[in-house]
């Protein structure tokens, strides 16, 4: 074994910090017998060092000081868990500037600062890895990024949110309205107090940047997407487009070439039944890509949670030690600039749900109004209950463009007859 020992500082003592320690107690001989060199976490840095973890650390190992970390030229791999934008972003770019590796997890500062962040460590001639950034504890970016780079990507899709599937699978199951749903999973630890990163879509936006990045080569931001929540899915909802229809809803995050542009978006998607993402349930991730070369590719696994996410930590500074001289690459450089498809050219079929007054003629002017924007019908039903003045309408398109559909649909919710707003959700088939 190498006598140099491979030193590795850590930033943020919490939850996914604290697996990190786990695993290197736990299997340290394991570590050091795959990459054939001592290595040593030398220092962990966190505001606060008294709080009882349930690992076992020394105490000349913690410190509440980051200098000890990034000052430390011993020191040649910094993990970062402390999560959020800064000071996150202000440690990792000094420790880039200071020639170390950096390890993170941290899929915000990755989505809003990418640029700079891999532009420094290429410029200081290190590496930034982030596997646990997407998908936990799924080996899913490093694949991506090397086993799979002789593909081009006609489409990557992705259940990369935890708590919205868990929320999505428990209506399915159970016939729960979303706010139910939500307060259990709040109980359960599965959703924040403040949940609405997961639930409005934009934990699986920052997965899907980075998704994007390394399966076509764009750094798109959250901006220039569309982005939409679950919060208006019903059981009513799940359950006609299950039963009848054969379809799961899941919120998806897209990232696809249609022509020679790309589709990037992230909402509420019904899939078939048959499709392979359409077994990932409760707070599982899947993500299903297409190469040119390879075909369909399913990654599946738990996507949070401590040990998981800590195993992809320890699993980027295993890889780093082990092929430290490694090329920086992310994502094929030549497609940087391919355009992104405006929401509103988007083309695809539709579910809808529309809440109507239970009179003649109500059908013909819903029909009138979607065919003035061109768009077709597959089928309409309509449920019969002679104790309500309104009854859901239920419909499903032929393809059509989402331009046309929000025309439509805001035309028809002015309509007298019409009682409640409409609701659409894309289908993606086969």
């Amino acid at each position: 074994m190498n006598s140099q020992p491979i030193n590795i500082g850590l930033i943020g003592f919490g939850t996914i910090g604290s697996g990190v320690i786990e695993i290197f107690n736990q299997n340290l001989d394991l570590i050091q017998k795959k990459v054939g060199k001592e290595v040593n976490l030398k220092k962990i840095v966190d505001l606060d060092i008294e709080t009882d973890r349930g690992v076992e650390i020394s105490s000349d190992k913690l410190s509440t000081d980051v200098k000890d970390i990034l000052e430390d030229p011993e020191i040649s791999i910094v993990i970062e868990l402390i999560g959020g934008y800064e000071p996150a972003r202000s440690f990792i770019i000094k420790a880039l500037e200071n020639g170390k590796h950096v390890v993170t997890a941290n899929k915000a500062l990755l989505a809003k600062h990418w640029e700079e962040i891999t532009a420094t460590a290429e410029r200081n001639n290190v590496r930034i890895s982030f596997e646990a950034s997407v998908g936990g504890g799924i080996p899913l970016l490093q694949p991506l990024n090397e086993s799979l780079a002789a593909n081009n990507f006609e489409g990557i899709y992705g259940i990369i949110n935890g708590t919205a599937n868990y929320i999505l699978t428990k209506m399915s199951e159970e016939g729960l309205k979303f706010d139910d749903v939500l307060k259990e999973a709040q109980e359960k630890g599965y959703a924040e107090q403040d949940p609405t990163f997961d639930i409005e879509g934009h934990d699986t936006a920052q997965k899907l940047i980075i998704l994007t990045m390394l399966g076509f080569g764009n750094y798109v931001t959250q901006e220039k997407f569309h982005v939409e929540g679950i919060t208006k899915i019903t059981p009513q909802d799940i359950e006609f487009t299950s039963k009848t229809l054969r379809y799961v809803t899941k919120l998806l995050g897209i990232s696809r070439k249609v022509g020679n542009e790309l589709e990037v978006r992230v909402h509420p998607t019904l899939i078939p039944k048959t499709h392979l993402l359409a077994s990932v349930n409760d707070v599982f991730n899947g993500v299903y890509m297409v190469g040119d070369a390879v075909g369909p590719v399913m990654m599946y696994g738990q996507g949070a949670g401590m040990m998981p996410t800590a195993s992809a930590v320890v699993g980027d500074c295993i890889d780093i030690i082990s092929n430290s001289q490694k090329g920086i690459t992310y994502g094929p450089p030549q497609s940087r600039e391919t355009p992104v498809k405006n929401m509103d050219n988007v083309i695809s079929r539709y579910y809808i749900r529309l809440t109507a007054l239970d009179q003649p003629g109500v059908l013909h002017k819903i029909s009138g109004i979607l065919s003035e924007y061109n768009i077709s019908l597959e089928s309409v039903n309509q449920e019969q209950n002679e104790a309500e003045p309104s009854l859901p309408i239920f419909m499903v398109t032929h393809e059509a463009s989402e331009k046309n559909i929000n025309a439509a649909l805001s035309q028809i919710d002015e309509l007298k007859e019409i009682t409640a707003p409409s609701l659409f959700i894309r289908i993606l088939d086969e």
